[in-house]
């Protein structure tokens, strides 16, 4: 029992037969939790069970969870690679107890699976303990509990202070002391006594925690506070490529086969052999090992790689990978190589990898193609870059430089640091710093996580349980009225006129979920009716109705008749099916790779993203709509199916990103198309009605999005484009179907009409030049003018400035002038090649924007800038003539 595959069974076995129900991993990204970004730890997705906000139906659970330490406390970045043990992606073992068992049997259960099944070496162990701190009390109960189990002396089992064993995932949540117990690698005979000074060495030899044992006691309020738990409960992690460390007898995570394949297929792709040392070459095959992993995983969950919040750490850690690579020598795109063997690797125990391998494959070969060409570009820019600082001896990129690196081109701070470290310069960070917090408060900042849920819904559900949802089968029911929330606080009624939420014990309306908006409709009793002007489901199972009271005042426990509005519902019902045959046809025309990474059908909206890296060609629009239309007049039945997700995986049905399913799923077949979905869907293809694609664009790195339409709302829109086209006939004096020829030739005149402008535009500046060369004056054998012309454009002002150069060469000319509307200044330098050494175009207006109040630069032959400060414009074209030979500023 050696595997990966093997150890990570027999873990889950090994708690299953003591009465743990086994918990597929959840997703790595957090929902409703705005401390955490992704999880980082096995107890995440257990968290509100701890608290007693929710209740599971086990009070016994195991799992193997994918975690991510990239973001906030846990953050091991700058350590993967560098260490035998950190990583950005992992798996963390875990067992865990919801108010059941506590102390003595998670650590029986511990020394037990250790020794007995596992076989591991008691004398390579030593137990770890909270001893203590401030108001807590050491744990000896937990000492004396783990000298029960193990027959270990005192110095086997350790006291230690609240920053190694007293665990918190967060600022806030569930926390409490934990015992952790250590092992020994590659010390022939470890003794006890060397804990503390026999840490992990960077071979990996010497003590590393193995298993951490969380005794969840108490909630860490956002204010410090400590209040006790509804329950004590257990809360184990274990690493399983520590796990695999120990049995499969090497030193480091990355020797193992969770990992060293990937490392050798790095080493076999630079031709570099790889030595399990500290050595550079071989930290960049550990890295992209490591970044590999995420990189999959990460692209798996829906991520794409872009500009901000996850995607942002997706493409911070792919590009992390790929500069490595770089370094290493691979001139090639490797990337995709590399996750697609985190695919083969770990495509049994996480089925999603495989499902979705094409889009890992595409998406991570796309953002490596863009970022060799940034790469390129921006190791250019730094070669190029003549504002530098100074520290002592040492170069310093100052942070405005920086932050345009990784605001522009795409250059993460810590790559910039890897640059640095190789070509001997620092970088300004607390400069670059200023500049990133003024552009988050630019946009607003960005957020972390999701927005919490309110308590109160928590309180609800905890109260009244699921509402019984009867919407497939109904547009109508009969239920009575458990609360009214009014501004987050439970009330007892609603008057005329007042808004507020609604929560019944049954109903009819579907609640805001998988990309599909929220029923409206009415609530009616004698004497009141509330408008529904959205559901929504704040808690999975709480079913909320928001809106306002038309008339009548509504009350707690009053019987109410609950009225879905059936055109709108009809009108979602078309969108939302026509959703899953563009997805299908999309996938049969562009490739398995056209993956569904979000949507949002309404009544009046169907908006559908799938990965994509190019825009679609006007043949292919016109294949995808020919597809769904073709599904559409067949007419079919829409089928559905309740069955287990197994199930419902083994015979083909795709799942979505952005909904995360229960062991019990819907399967509906729509035509060609076989998908999971929890939304409320048209009867037949037919009632989708005509099917069009309204526009086609991109949202995001790897990300396009098409806007369609369906129904009446196609109809619509046809009748109202040819309302349009009619009044563009009528006031072009052509018939409809001549539009295309007239539009033409009006293009023709126009373009004509604007090259003669051109034309005369250029005679006038040449004329108005003839006049300025008079104004020049000869200081060392050089022409110099400096000169304010009214052209009002850019474009203009440089084709007079590069004319004077011409005319009165050698010679250096800086012309200034007004933007049309006159607020802003405009400055253009031309030097002749003969004089440069001497006279730089960039230095020159550099120093003349300086007094208009901007900036701006160029070659040293031709340089623009802008600025501010137009009334400034004749001190800045006149510093010119203040220039001595070596181009320096004189005072004046």
């Amino acid at each position: 029992m050696k595997s990966a595959s093997e150890l990570r069974t027999s873990f889950l076995e090994f708690f299953a037969a003591r009465d743990h129900t086994i918990v597929p991993s959840a997703s790595l990204l957090t929902l409703n939790d705005p401390s955490l970004m992704f999880v980082n730890a096995g107890m995440v997705p257990f968290k509100d069970a701890f608290t007693g906000r929710e209740k599971r139906s086990y009070v016994r659970a195991t799992s193997s969870q994918k975690c991510m330490r990239i973001s906030g406390k846990h953050n091991d970045l700058e350590n993967v690679g560098v260490t035998p043990r950190h990583h950005t992606f992992f798996e963390m073992l875990g067992n865990f107890s919801l108010g059941d068992y506590f102390k003595r049997e998670a650590i029986d259960y511990a020394w037990e699976l250790l020794t007995k099944v596992w076989g591991l070496d008691p004398e390579r162990m030593v137990i770890t303990v909270f001893g203590g701190e401030k108001d807590l009390p050491a744990d000896e109960e937990a000492a004396a509990l783990w000298a029960d189990a193990t027959g270990f002396s005192s110095e086997r089992i350790i006291r230690c202070g609240a920053k190694d064993n007293f665990w918190q995932m967060g600022p806030v949540g569930p926390c409490g002391p934990c015992a952790e117990v250590h092992y020994a690698l590659g010390i022939d005979k470890p003794d006890p006594r060397s804990f503390f000074d026999l840490e992990q060495s960077e071979d990996g030899r010497g003590w590393f925690e193995l298993w951490n044992n969380v005794f969840m006691q108490f909630e860490r309020t956002e204010d410090g506070r400590l209040l006790d738990l509804p329950a004590p409960s257990i809360d184990t992690g274990m690493g399983l490529e520590r796990v695999c460390v120990v049995k499969q007898e090497i030193l480091s995570n990355y020797d193992t086969d969770l990992l060293r394949p990937i490392v050798d297929r790095a080493a076999e792709l630079s031709g570099t052999r790889y030595r399990q040392s500290s050595a550079p070459d071989d930290v960049s095959m550990r890295v992209i090992a490591d970044h590999a992993r995420t990189t999959a995983f990460l692209i798996a969950e829906g991520i794409t790689p872009d500009r901000d919040d996850r995607n942002y750490v997706l493409r911070r850690v792919m590009r992390r990978a790929i500069r490595h690579g770089h370094r290493l020598g691979i001139q090639q795109p490797f990337l995709h190589d590399c996750v697609e063997l985190v695919v083969d690797l770990m495509g049994e125990a996480y089925p999603e990898l495989l499902e979705r391998r094409a889009l890992i494959a595409t998406t991570t070969q796309h953002e490596e193609e863009l970022f060799r060409r940034t790469l390129k570009r921006g190791l250019s820019l730094l070669q190029e870059n003549e504002a530098w600082e100074t520290d002592g001896d040492r170069r310093v990129l100052p942070g405005h430089v920086a932050f345009k690196l990784y605001d522009t081109f795409g250059f993460p701070l810590d790559l910039q640091r890897v640059l640095g470290e190789e070509q001997g310069f620092s970088i300004d960070e607390s400069r670059f710093d200023l500049e990133l917090q003024a552009q988050r408060d630019r946009s607003r900042g960005s957020k972390v996580g999701d927005e919490s849920v309110s308590e109160v819904y928590f309180q609800l559900h905890e109260q009244f349980g699921s509402t019984r949802f009867v919407g497939y089968e109904s547009e109508s029911a009969e239920g009575t009225v458990l609360a009214l929330v009014a501004a987050g606080t439970v009330v007892a009624g609603l008057g005329t006129g007042e808004a507020g939420e609604v929560l019944v014990d049954t109903t009819p309306f579907y609640a805001e979920q998988g990309g599909q908006e929220g029923d409206r409709g009415v609530l009616q009793m004698d004497g009141a009716q509330f408008q529904v002007e959205d559901t929504v489901q704040p808690r999975s199972g709480c079913f909320v109705h928001r809106g306002r009271v038309i008339s009548g005042t509504l009350d707690t426990g009053a019987k109410v008749t609950l009225s879905v509005d059936p055109s709108l519902r009809m009108a979602t019902r078309r969108n939302h099916s026509a959703t899953h045959l563009l997805h299908w046809a999309l996938r049969e025309t562009l490739g398995p790779a056209a993956t569904q990474q979000g949507s949002l059908v309404g009544p009046n909206r169907l908006r559908f993203d799938y990965s994509g890296t190019r825009p679609l060609s006007q043949e292919e629009i016109l294949e995808i709509e020919d597809r769904v239309n073709q599904a559409v007049f067949a007419n079919t039945p829409v089928t559905t199916e309740v069955l287990p997700l197994d199930e419902a995986k083994a015979r083909g049905a795709l799942g979505i990103f952005e909904e995360k399913y229960g062991a019990v799923v819907r399967m509906l077949r729509i035509g060609p198309s076989l998908e999971l979905c929890g939304g409320t869907h048209a009867f037949r293809t037919g009632d989708i009605g005509l099917f069009k694609i309204l526009s086609e664009s991109g949202v995001a790195a790897g990300v396009r999005r098409i806007e369609a339409s369906t129904g009446w709302n196609t109809v619509k829109r046809c009748r109202e484009l040819e309302r349009v086209l009619e009044q563009v006939a009528v006031k072009l004096k052509t018939p409809s179907d001549k539009l295309p020829e007239r539009v033409q030739r009006l293009m023709e005149q126009t373009r004509e009409s604007s090259a003669e402008v051109e034309r005369l535009k250029r005679q006038l500046v040449q004329g108005d030049a003839i006049d300025l060369t008079k104004q020049a004056r000869s200081i060392d054998g050089v022409k110099r003018l400096g000169a304010i012309v009214d052209v009002g454009d850019a474009k203009a002002l440089r084709e007079m400035a590069e004319h004077l150069r011409d005319r009165l060469a050698p010679a250096a000319v800086l012309l200034g002038s007004k933007s049309k509307d006159g607020t802003k200044a405009l400055l253009a330098c031309s030097v002749s090649k003969e004089v440069i050494k001497e006279l730089r175009a960039g230095d020159l207006v550099r120093e003349a924007a300086r007094i208009v109040g901007g900036g701006g630069g160029g070659r040293p032959d031709f340089a623009q800038a802008g600025g501010s400060k137009p009334e400034c414009l004749p001190a800045a074209v006149a510093f010119i003539y203040g220039l001595t030979t070596e181009g320096s500023a004189t005072e004046s």
